[in-house]
């Protein structure tokens, strides 16, 4: 099955980019907007829409193939590519990519993936949310073709031999409405929550991380008295930006107590705090997560666990953390890696070395990004899969969960 022809359309995201430096340094909201000057090249404004180029590769047959480029909420913060603006990414794909797709056969996909991945112009590789975008259209593509899910074609193309397919545990987020939707995911009893946003110190997570610590324990507490069933036991994963190093001048056991504190008073629900620390690069975050990691695991009583993220953002970032133990979990943040070829390759890399493979992403991404990264978590049965796009919690739950039923329905259908 060959494509005949490619369209692609500017597109909005679930969500917005986020300008993390000027955050950081204090930007205070102003409604839903920020106040102050951006501090990250090619940012207009701290807080901007985010924007998407869909992709449509149009097959023999007919059928179209989808893909969206889509760029992360932080983009050009903690070693990631500038903002991608929909309006050049149209350009550049009109002028470079479609004359390459249109002619190209689609039956496999692991070859064409690896091609454009890797694809060289103007003497750099593509920006990781073309290569996305492309990568994602293509893997549809091949699905498509063969008349079967994405999942199916990652399981055959990369050898998974698992015949079994399940559902992965999704973790849903708050954005800054930590209260309101912790009870739309209690509701609708999410596996994993609640995010949180903790990206300020003053206003969310406090000087001392006191502000934090009330947090846990309200969500903690809200969780046992409105959950239907004694059985509901989400797992707890905050998201803090580095912001409990700063806050304890990455003093490592300053920063050990605290998280044995906050893994207190999470119980009985298992704890994981995401990027603790962030030192401004990539060995020397990756020596503050292996150190957090080694402390946690030699004492026996805290049960907190540390999900990497900043300056995790390829393939060869995710081995690298993974390696040297990092943290007990790495986020593979999908539209930071490229090509999606990459997410396969990092989440199988972290499951087969002890290591918590997060499929995750971004709020920023779309609707179809969501789906076909979903169906890559279940193919690779990645640890956990986040529920995107989006800030309002319901939205993201709704794409995921229900796409990785319908495929996980269409597979039961085959196999019977």
């Amino acid at each position: 099955m060959k494509i005949i022809d490619v369209l692609c359309s500017k597109g909005v995201t679930g969500f917005y980019f986020d300008d993390q430096k000027a955050i950081k340094s204090g930007a205070l909201m102003d409604g839903f907007m920020y106040q102050g000057e951006p501090q990250t090249p090619k940012f207009s404004t701290i807080r901007q829409a985010g924007e998407s180029l869909s992709i449509m590769l149009i097959l023999e047959d007919e059928t179209i193939a989808y893909g969206d480029a889509t760029a992360v909420q932080y983009s050009g913060a903690g070693g990631r590519d500038p903002l991608f603006l929909a309006e050049e990414g149209k350009s550049f794909f009109e002028t470079h990519l479609a004359p390459l797709l249109i002619g190209r056969d689609v039956k496999r996909f692991k070859e064409n993936a690896n091609f454009f991945d890797n694809l060289v112009i103007d003497g750099k590789l593509m920006h990781t949310a073309m290569r996305y975008g492309v990568t994602s259209a293509l893997l549809d593509a091949t699905a498509k073709a063969n008349r079967v899910t994405i999942a199916e074609i990652v399981r055959k193309e990369y050898n998974l031999n698992n015949q079994t397919y399940t559902a992965i545990p999704i973790f849903a987020q708050t954005g800054d409405e930590r209260y309101t939707n912790v009870d739309k995911m209690i509701l609708k009893e999410v596996d994993v929550l609640p995010h949180a946003l903790i990206n300020n110190i003053d206003t969310k997570l406090g000087r001392q991380g006191e502000i934090l610590k009330e947090y846990v324990k309200w969500l903690r507490n809200r969780i046992i008295a409105k959950r239907y069933r004694d059985d509901y036991m989400p797992v707890l994963h905050i998201d803090v930006y580095g912001t409990i190093g700063i806050i304890f001048d990455y003093d490592y056991s300053k920063i050990f107590a605290y998280l044995k504190e906050l893994s207190d008073i999470a119980k009985p629900f298992t704890l994981r705090i995401e990027g603790p620390i962030d030192e401004g690069n990539r060995e020397d975050t990756m020596i503050a997560l292996k150190t957090l990691r080694e402390m946690i695991d030699a004492d026996d009583d805290v049960y907190v666990e540390i999900v990497a993220d900043e300056w995790c953002n390829t393939f060869d970032d995710v081995k690298y953390f993974t390696d040297h133990k990092a943290g007990h979990m790495v986020q593979v943040k999908t539209p930071d890696l490229g090509g999606v070829n990459n997410i396969i390759d990092a989440l199988r890399y972290c499951l087969k070395n002890d290591m918590g493979a997060y499929s995750g992403g971004s709020c920023n991404e779309t609707n179809i990004s969501a789906e076909i990264t979903t169906s890559i978590a279940i193919a690779c049965e990645a640890s956990q899969c986040l529920a995107k796009p989006g800030m309002g919690a319901d939205e993201g739950i709704m794409i995921v969960k229900n796409h990785m039923q319908r495929t996980l329905q269409q597979i039961r259908r085959r196999s019977s």
